[in-house]
């Protein structure tokens, strides 16, 4: 059996699949990068949320495609004795091929998910889906990263595989599933007429698009954000298909009528992203001058906020960041640092992250600092918080502008970074 693509594999593998999966409480994960596609049209057919299950090969020094094993998430570790010994591999160069993807694993976790946990897993079943299996260690990694991560059934999926397969993974799924075991089976892309490499733009493309019959309608509606004990005012913005939403996290007393948050906003939503102007304080609070530099009050206003949202219909397995200006990015930055927040990625504009300097090291979202060339202590401000940082970071100076961006173009150009760093990280999984 040859396949046109992967995504026509999908698609014979979801109709089998269907037959005895379909309806029930399902979640298909894909093996980077090849087998996602794959698995799309597989969660398609299913009608079941997509993730993704991580796990690196580990290829022997001198003969990369061959695999002596394989690691996952969570710590899966899969070592294929037969080959160490006849690869002569010695523990040294195994530990330092582990250490190498061990790191990557790690970087593909960060890019793909863009602060995303991943999909809960435990009690459901889970498909696990590749492009095809060849020596099955990274099949096996998969298998094992499924069960320590409570799954209550694993069906482990592929569109080819060789004859032998079932007795190489013999317990390491509770079902497993190929549409063909081809007996002259040399490598898994001798059974695609188009076998090409897949980028990790790629990888994102297929889990930011919702499944079918998944998108939302567009809204753009004044909401009353319930935050505590208070009610406060805002406007949100979601495009239909739109990856995640945005919330707007104001400084200096400002609220959701900032005319510079607004026109940043307004950028992200044609850019086919959400976002959720709101008022950090109630107008009483707003005139007590202390209330906009208590970051505390701010940051937790923002996560309460941010409850609220995913509570609601339209954000429902969407991504979540944070835009801050001023104060208003401390409080971003120290509610991002919280444990549960799983926040997709924040921008800082103009910001004040020295306010939140004792969270700044907790911070697990990409962050990035666009900043003023002419707004010199500010910008001095940045450079020791981003020292500071631990997570993927970056700052970025507009040349000439000032604090508040009013040079012509300078809010253009905020708009732009803050436009792609959100696009670049909101890799949205549907729960």
């Amino acid at each position: 059996m040859f396949f046109p693509d992967r995504d026509e594999a999908g698609r014979r593998l979801g109709a089998r699949l269907a037959d005895h999966l379909a309806g029930r409480d399902v979640v298909v994960l894909g093996l980077p990068r090849g087998g996602v596609p794959v698995a799309a049209a597989v969660a398609a057919a299913l009608g079941a949320p997509l993730d993704l299950c991580l796990v690196r090969k580990l290829g022997v020094p001198a003969q990369p495609e061959l695999a002596m094993g394989a690691v996952g998430e969570d710590g899966v570790r899969v070592l294929d004795q037969r080959i160490l010994r006849e690869a002569g591999i010695a523990p040294e160069d195994l530990a330092r091929v582990e250490e190498r993807e061990r790191r990557e694993l790690a970087r593909r976790a960060a890019r793909y998910r863009g602060g995303r946990p991943p999909v809960p897993v435990a009690g459901r079943t889970a498909v696990v889906v590749d492009d095809g299996v060849a020596t099955g260690s990274t099949a096996r990694a998969a298998c094992r990263t499924v069960r320590a991560r409570g799954a209550a059934r694993t069906v482990l999926a592929v569109p080819v595989a060789p004859p032998d397969w079932t007795a190489r993974l013999a317990g390491e799924a509770d079902e497993l599933v190929s549409l063909a075991t081809p007996s002259h089976f040399f490598a898994v892309g001798q059974f695609y007429e188009d076998f090409a490499q897949l980028e990790d733009e790629d990888v994102i493309a297929l889990l930011r698009r919702p499944p079918s019959g998944s998108v939302h309608a567009p809204l753009d509606e004044e909401v009353a954000v319930t935050a505590g004990a208070v009610r406060l005012g805002g406007r949100l913005t979601v495009p239909a298909g739109a990856p995640g939403i945005v919330l707007f996290a104001h400084g200096s007393g400002s609220g959701r009528h900032s005319p510079r948050n607004r026109f940043v906003a307004e950028g992200l939503n044609r850019a086919g992203l959400g976002t959720l102007l709101f008022d950090l304080l109630t107008e009483e609070e707003a005139g007590e001058r202390d209330n906009v530099f208590d970051t505390g009050l701010l940051a937790a206003r923002l996560a309460a906020a941010t409850a609220w949202l995913r509570g609601r219909p339209e954000a429902e397995g969407l991504a979540v960041g944070y835009f801050g200006a001023s104060t208003g990015a401390a409080a971003a930055l120290r509610a991002a640092a919280e444990p549960d927040a799983h926040i997709a990625a924040v921008v800082s504009r103009g910001g004040r992250p020295d306010l939140a300097e004792g969270a700044l090291a907790a911070v697990t979202a990409p962050t990035l600092l666009v900043v003023g060339g002419a707004d010199r202590v500010v910008l001095d401000l940045n450079r020791q918080a981003q020292a500071r940082l631990t997570c993927e970071n970056r700052l970025e100076i507009v040349p000439g502008a000032t604090h508040l961006f009013e040079e012509p173009g300078a809010l253009e150009t905020v708009t732009d970074l803050a436009r792609d760093w959100f696009t670049d990280h909101m890799a949205a999984a549907h729960v």
